[in-house]
C-alpha cells in the first residue's frame, strides 16, 4: 500500500541517471566529513548539478527502497523535484547560492507539513486526503536555505502514540520499513523511514521527530547521527503532533557536520509557536566551530546503573569512554543516578495522553474539507471501520487519551510541573550540577529486536531518551559501532540551549572513532551462520 496510494505523485526516473549498485552505499571521500559538503564540492567544480544530484537519488530509492532490499523507507516522492534543481542550478549559475544547502536534497518524515500534492498523512488512512498546500515554518526555512524537498519518509503511525503493542516502523499508508543492515530487523520509532533512508543513502539530509525517543533510537538502531534539539529551537507549527511539551523536529544524517548544517538552516521562530520565541536569539551557525579536539577539557558524567547488563554494550560503550580519555577528556562516573525519579514515567505518560487529545483535536480542526475526520474521537472510530488499520495492534492509547479532560484540568497541570522539573532541574541539571560534569554520556538504546508484527515491539534497554525528551533538553546520538552486524549509539546530553556543545563533544567523538559502518543488507543474522 505504500506508494500505490499516492501514485499520482510518483516521479519517472530518466534513463539517462547512471546506475548504482542496491546492495552498496558509496563511502564518503577521505577529504569529506559531510554528505553535504561531498554535493557542494561537486556542484561548485560542475561535476554534478542539482539536478543531477536529485536524479542519483531518486535512482537509488528506486532501486533499493522500492526494488532490491526493497527496504520501504520513502512513502513518495515529490513530482516536482527536478523543477526545484533546475532553479536552483540556474541561481548557481547567476552567482547567486544560498547557503551549503543549496541544491541538497532533503527527504522528510511524514507527519511534517509540505506544500505540494503530496498528503501529510502520519501514517494513517484517515489523513491519506490531507493535502494541505502548506509549507511547515521549517520547512519554508530550508527552503530559503536552498534544499530540495525529495518526499516524505515512513513512520510509526501517529508516531507510535496509538497502542503499547504497536511494531515500530509500520504505517497502514507506508507498511512496514526495514533496517538496513539486517533486514528482518526493526527500525525503532517512530522516525523509521528517516533513519533507514538516511543510513542507506537514499538522500545526504533526513528530518525526523520525537516526542521520547523518536528520533534518537532509530538513529541509532539505523547506525546514524540523530539530534534532539531543544525544545523551541526549532519550530513545531504544522507537524502532526503528540504532545506540545515535549514534541520537536531534528536531523537525522551520517554524520554530525551534515546534522549541524540541517539544524542552523532549520532552527528560527515562530510566531504561532510561543515555544520558538528565544529560537533567533539562540540560533547560530552550529558548523562553523565543530572541531576534532572538542572534547579536550571536557567533563563528562557517565550514569553507570543506566547502562544496563549487556556485556556486549558495555564493552562497547567502554571502548567509546577510551576514546574520548585520549582526546582529553575527563570520564566521571555518576553513583545512584536514579534516585529522586519515582513517579516520572507515570507523570510523562499522562501529560502525553492530556495534551495528544488537546493537540491533535486542533490539528485536524486546520486540516482541509477533505480529511473528514476533525476530532481523535472521529479517528478512534474510522480506526474501527478501517481493517488495515486495526490488523496489527490496537489503539487503547488513543481511547485513553480520549477520555481526558481538557487543559486546565488541575491533573494535568500537575502532572506537567512534576514532569518538567524532575527531568529538568531536579533531573539533568542537577546531575551536571553535583557532579561538575560538562554533559552526560551514555549508550542511546539496546541493538534492534526481530521485527514481529503479530506480537508487536521486543525491546529491551537501556535507553537514554526519557531525561531529555521530558525536559526538551539537546540530546545527540552518535554511532559507536557493530554488535553481530547490529548498530550501536552513543548520547551526549546537555542542558537547555546546549545544542552547540553537544554538537561539538559528538563530533570530536566521531572524527576520533570513526566508528560508522555501512549497511550490509543482510537477510537475516542467522542466515549467515554455519
Amino acid at each position: 500500500m505504500k506508494k500505490a496510494l499516492i501514485l499520482t505523485v510518483a516521479i519517472t526516473i530518466g534513463s539517462a541517471v547512471e546506475a548504482r549498485s542496491p546492495l552498496r552505499v558509496d563511502p564518503l571521500p577521505p577529504l569529506y566529513s559531510s554528505d553535504v559538503e561531498q554535493l557542494l564540492f561537486e556542484q561548485m567544480n560542475q561535476i554534478s548539478s542539482a539536478e543531477d544530484i536529485v536524479r542519483r537519488y531518486l535512482n537509488r530509492i528506486s532501486e533499493i527502497d522500492d526494488n532490491g532490499p526493497h527496504l520501504n523507507a520513502v512513502i513518495a516522492t515529490f513530482p516536482d523535484v527536478i523543477d526545484q534543481a533546475r532553479k536552483l542550478d540556474e541561481e548557481r549559475k547567476a552567482g547567486k547560492v544560498r547557503g551549503p544547502l543549496h541544491g541538497i536534497p532533503v527527504l522528510v518524515k511524514d507527519n511534517i507539513e509540505v506544500a505540494g500534492p503530496v498528503p501529510t498523512t502520519a501514517g494513517s488512512l484517515a489523513l491519506k486526503d490531507n493535502i494541505t498546500h502548506r509549507d511547515a515554518p521549517m520547512i519554508a526555512r530550508l527552503r530559503k536555505a536552498g534544499a530540495i524537498i525529495l518526499g516524505k519518509t515512513n513512520l510509526s503511525e501517529w508516531a507510535n502514540i496509538r497502542s503499547g503493542g504497536s511494531t515500530s516502523g509500520w504505517s497502514a499508508v507506508g507498511g512496514l520499513t526495514r533496517n538496513p543492515y539486517v533486514l528482518d530487523r526493526n527500525t525503532c520509532g517512530s522516525s523509521a523511514g528517516s533513519g533507514a533512508a538516511a543510513t542507506a543513502n537514499l538522500a545526504p539530509l533526513t528530518i525526523g521527530t520525537e516526542t521520547d525517543g523518536s528520533i534518537v533510537c532509530p538513529s541509532s538502531v539505523n547506525g546514524i547521527v540523530g539530534f534532539k534539539p531543544t525544545l523551541g529551537l526549532v519550530s513545531r507549527s504544522l507537524i502532526v503532533p503528540i504532545s506540545h511539551s515535549q514534541d520537536t523536529a531534528g536531523p537525522m544524517t551520517r554524520t554530525v557536520r551534515d546534522a549541524a548544517l540541517l539544524l542552523t538552516a532549520m532552527a528560527g521562530s515562530d510566531p504561532t509557536d510561543p515555544a520558538t520565541a528565544e529560537a533567533d536569539q539562540r540560533k547560530k551557525d552550529y558548523a562553523a566551530n565543530l572541531n576534532a579536539h572538542a572534547l579536550k577539557g571536557m567533563r563528562l558524567g557517565v550514569a553507570r546503573d543506566r547502562i544496563g547488563d549487556n556485556p556486549a554494550i558495555k564493552a562497547r560503550f567502554d571502548s567509546a569512554l577510551d576514546v574520548m580519555r585520549n582526546q582529553g577528556a575527563e570520564i566521571v562516573d555518576i553513583a545512584d543516578s536514579r534516585k529522586g525519579f519515582d513517579g516520572l514515567g507515570e507523570a510523562e505518560f499522562e501529560v502525553l495522553m492530556f495534551e495528544l487529545k488537546a493537540d491533535l483535536n486542533a490539528y485536524l480542526a486546520s486540516t482541509p474539507p477533505t480529511v473528514k475526520m476533525r476530532t481523535l474521537e472521529q479517528v478512534i472510530a474510522f480506526n474501527k471501520a478501517e481493517p488495515a488499520e486495526l490488523r496489527w495492534f490496537g489503539q487503547e492509547t488513543f481511547e485513553l487519551a480520549q477520555s481526558k479532560n481538557g487543559l486546565d484540568d488541575p491533573a494535568y497541570k500537575e502532572a506537567l510541573a512534576k514532569s518538567k522539573r524532575m527531568a529538568g532541574t531536579e533531573g539533568i541539571d542537577r546531575l551536571l550540577r553535583e557532579n561538575k560534569v560538562d554533559l552526560l554520556v551514555s549508550p542511546t538504546t539496546g541493538v534492534a529486536w526481530k521485527t514481529d508484527l503479530v506480537n508487536g515491539d521486543q525491546y529491551s534497554g537501556p535507553s537514554a531518551s526519557a531525561l531529555p525528551a521530558i525536559a526538551g533538553y539537546p540530546h545527540l546520538t552518535v554511532p559507536m559501532g557493530l554488535i553481530e552486524g547490529l548498530p550501536l549509539g552513543i548520547s551526549f546530553v546537555g542542558t537547555a540551549w546546549d545544542d552547540e556543545r553537544v554538537l561539538q563533544a559528538g563530533y570530536a567523538y566521531e572524527q576520533a572513532s570513526k566508528a560508522r559502518v555501512e549497511p550490509a543488507f543482510k537477510p537475516s543474522i542467522e542466515a549467515a551462520l554455519p
